[in-house]
C-alpha cells in the first residue's frame, strides 16, 4: 500500500509528562508500542477510509458518529528510546519512554478549519453541500476536536509533497537515518533526523536570528518564528523528529542516498552568519530545483 505523500516533524514527550500518573490505557498502548514510524501512513489512511464508508460518514477520522473521539484517539501513539535521540553536550532527553501522539481527529480538525478559511467559495460550497453539513456546524465540530488536544499543541506537523526548508535547520546533517529497504515501497523505507528539544530550539532562534536580518520578518522568517513558538510549548527533555515519511517513495535510491538538502540549508546559515551572501542564490537555486521537481508531482495526482 502507497503511503501518503506526506513530510512530518514530531515531538516525542517524557510518558510522565501525560499524567501524574498518565492514563492507564496510555500506559498500556505505549507498552505495547503497536504502531511503528513506518506504519503511520497506513494507519492515517485506514482510519480516513473508515469515516467515510461508515453510515453516517465521520466528520473527521478517529471520531465515533456522535462527534466524540473514538478510543483510539488514546492508543494510537509512537515510542521512541531516549537513546536512539542524538544529543549534544549538555542536552537532556527523557526519561523514556518518549511518547508522541497521532492525534489524527485533531490534526484533520485543524486542517478543516484551515480549509473553511482559506478555500475558494464555490470549492467550499460545493464540500459543504456535498456533505449535507453547514459552515457553522462543521466550525462547532472542528473546534470541539481541537479542544481536546491534552496540552493545547499537536506533537505533529505535516506537509504534503515537500518539506519547509527551514525545518532543516533544527537537525544536524550528519546524523540522519537513511534505510533503502527493498524498494521505492518497501514500508522500512526511511530517511529521517532526531533531535533533543534544547538542540532544536537553540538551533532554530539562531537560524531565525540569522534569517530575520537578511530577508525580514516573511519567508522563512515566519517559518521559523512559528516552529519555534510551537516546540516551546512540549517538555523540555523531549526529542524532534524529522521524517521525509511517504516521501521516500518518490526518490530512487542514487538521489535518496545523495540528498543533501540539509547540508545546503546548514552552508545557508553558515554564509549568512559570514556575510558570504553571494554563495546564498546558487545554494537556494539547488534547493529550489530538487524540491520543486517533487512538488510538481502532486499537479499530476
Amino acid at each position: 500500500m502507497l503511503r501518503p505523500f506526506v513530510a512530518y516533524l514530531r515531538v516525542y514527550e517524557p510518558l510522565s509528562s501525560f499524567g501524574d500518573p498518565p492514563p492507564e490505557q496510555l500506559v498500556q498502548a505505549v507498552e505495547a508500542a503497536k504502531l511503528t514510524r513506518a506504519s503511520v501512513g497506513e494507519r492515517e489512511h485506514l482510519l480516513w477510509l473508515k469515516s467515510q464508508i461508515s453510515i453516517p460518514v465521520r466528520l473527521l477520522p478517529a471520531e465515533l458518529a456522535n462527534g466524540n473521539p473514538a478510543p483510539s484517539t488514546q492508543t494510537d501513539v509512537l515510542v521512541l528510546d531516549p537513546a536512539d535521540v542524538p544529543t549534544e553536550t549538555g542536552a537532556e532527553v527523557g526519561p523514556g519512554p518518549l511518547v508522541c501522539p497521532l492525534e489524527l481527529r485533531v490534526r484533520s480538525a485543524a486542517a478543516l478549519v484551515g480549509f473553511l478559511g482559506d478555500a475558494h467559495p464555490a470549492l467550499r460550497a460545493a464540500v459543504l453541500d456535498a456533505n449535507g453539513v453547514s459552515e457553522e456546524a462543521v466550525k462547532s465540530r472542528a473546534n470541539a476536536a481541537l479542544r481536546d488536544l491534552h496540552s493545547g499543541t499537536m506533537h505533529m506537523l505535516s506537509t504534503t509533497w515537500t518539506v519547509p526548508l527551514p525545518w532543516f535547520s533544527l537537525i544536524e546533517p550528519d546524523e540522519r537515518r537513511l534505510v533503502l529497504g527493498d524498494g521505492l515501497h518497501d514500508p522500512t523505507r526511511e530517511l529521517s533526523w532526531r533531535v533533543a528539544m534544547s538542540d532544536a530550539l537553540s538551533r532554530a532562534a539562531d537560524a531565525e536570528e540569522l534569517v530575520r536580518g537578511t530577508f525580514g520578518d516573511s519567508g522563512p522568517t515566519e517559518i521559523l518564528e512559528e516552529t519555534n513558538r510551537w516546540l516551546s510549548n512540549f517538555h523540555p527533555a523531549s526529542a524532534v523528529e524529522l521524517d521525509y515519511g511517504g516521501l521516500v517513495q518518490l526518490v530512487d535510491d542514487p538521489i535518496l542516498e545523495s540528498d543533501t538538502s540539509a547540508e545546503e540549508v546548514h552552508s545557508i546559515l553558515d554564509a549568512l552568519r559570514n556575510g558570504a551572501v553571494e554563495e546564498i542564490a546558487d545554494l537556494f537555486q539547488t534547493l529550489r530545483d530538487y524540491w520543486g521537481d517533487l512538488a510538481a508531482r502532486e499537479r499530476f495526482n
